[in-house]
């Protein structure tokens, strides 16, 4: 493994050690193949690895408040996704705010998923009922209701509680979108035996009314939405790493066969266990994974020891990367002329007309919160809402002037 800062770069294994909502805006578009996510589920829980596991020690938790959304992001959401942003607000009022604040951290980084995929692309998200309803309308409004492939349902068994009062909760919902009309689908690559190993009799015709051939069932069946086949990590002494919501190798590979090539870019946003970066490395994918945890470096170099064979070198990054597929302007008049033709004159937190030379040019996103020298992140504001605004949120500066108008519309005067 190599440590180093590190700029854009595909060509060898990366796995960053950041929020990954800043990692993501960092990437280049149209970049990734494959996008599987395994995030936390709103459980209300608190996940620690168990003592004397590979991942004693790792911990977090599963509740939400808006303290975890990040308001940087807050104004390209409201922006590029209207009726995103009423959907979200809807929520509140049936589930209430913990739910909105989760649906709406998901949807900045989903967004940004969005984005880093190729045409071709697709996204697995892995839930469960907490919250998959909510997700499910959350990705229709990203991706779009016609790129939805399918929801596969994993099942699996485990005990259940001697005072349970309802059935046994033992299954996980994947949701599968491609972000366009063409998407990687290796139906070969993922068949499976038929019952009792007795191949298809056959019975189905062509177009043309001629019979199938039952030796193209030969090789097996294509799975279907609901997959039984699969145990849970933890039943395996190889897998099992201790990690809290560790998910099983099997089922990262099947997603990973079906829907990308060898030498294609799979990443994982929500990395944790790692088990994402090991079945792409056993089945010759390059990979990009991603965690807030310093210590799923750790957990990586093990298991990519241990499971996926020969060890190869890969990049652990600590800082985030830069764009280089869109052109980097650094701060100049020429920039100002520009936004200041754009803006119609007026600075664009208050709204009020200045001379050129009066505005400060200021970056939407703070260069220290992911937000680069491109033009797209510039804006012009005049001296006191730069002032203001700092290295804040639009959103802190917008709620300044709405308070001040408010107490002038009610004539309450400051210092009075």
């Amino acid at each position: 493994m190599t440590r180093k800062h590190t700029v854009q770069k595909i060509q060898q294994n990366t796995f960053y050690t950041h929020d990954n909502l800043y990692i993501l805006s960092g990437l280049n578009s149209g970049l990734v193949d494959l996008i599987y996510l395994d995030p936390p589920f709103n459980s209300k829980r608190m996940y620690s690895a168990s003592a004397g596991s590979k991942a004693a020690g790792v911990s977090f938790k599963d509740m939400w408040t808006w303290k975890d959304v990040d308001e940087f992001f807050l104004d390209t959401l409201a922006a590029e996704y209207p009726e995103l942003t009423k959907y979200l607000a809807a929520v509140s009022g049936i589930h209430g705010k913990a739910m909105t604040a989760y649906l709406t951290y998901m949807a900045q980084r989903i967004i940004e998923m969005h984005r880093v995929l190729k045409d071709t692309g697709s996204l697995y998200l892995h839930c469960d009922p907490t919250a998959s309803h909510y997700l499910k309308s959350l990705l229709d409004g990203i991706f779009g209701k016609n790129n939805f492939r399918n929801e596969i349902i994993w099942c699996y068994t485990g005990p259940g509680s001697p005072g349970m009062r309802q059935f046994n909760r033992k299954s996980d919902n994947i949701f599968w979108y491609s972000k366009g009309k063409q998407w990687t689908f290796n139906k070969d690559a993922v068949r499976l035996p038929y019952k009792d190993g007795k191949v298809h009799s056959g019975g189905f015709t062509e177009k043309d009314g001629s019979r199938l051939d039952p030796q193209q069932y030969s090789a097996g069946k294509i799975p279907e939405n609901w997959w039984t086949d699969i145990a849970v990590a933890a039943r395996s002494k190889y897998e099992r790493t201790g990690y809290p919501t560790q998910k099983p190798l099997a089922l990262l590979k099947r997603i990973i066969l079906a829907s990308s090539n060898e030498g294609d870019i799979v990443m994982d946003p929500f990395c944790g266990g790692a088990t994402t970066c090991v079945a792409a490395q056993q089945l010759g994918r390059k990979w990009i994974g991603i965690d807030i945890e310093n210590q799923a470096v750790d957990i990586l170099i093990e298991r990519l020891s241990g499971d996926a064979g020969i060890f190869k070198d890969f990049i652990a990054a600590d800082i985030i990367p830069k764009r280089t597929d869109i052109k980097e302007e650094k701060p100049s008049e020429s920039v100002k002329q520009r936004l200041h033709k754009e803006q119609n004159g007026k600075c664009n937190a208050c709204g009020r007309d200045f001379e050129i030379w009066d505005f400060e040019l200021d970056h939407i996103i703070p260069k220290a919160k992911g937000g680069g020298d491109y033009y797209e992140n510039y804006q012009l504001l005049c001296p006191s809402c730069s002032s203001i605004k700092g290295d804040r949120t639009m959103e802190y500066i917008r709620m300044r002037h709405a308070a001040a108008e408010a107490l002038m519309k009610n004539k309450i005067i400051f210092g009075e």
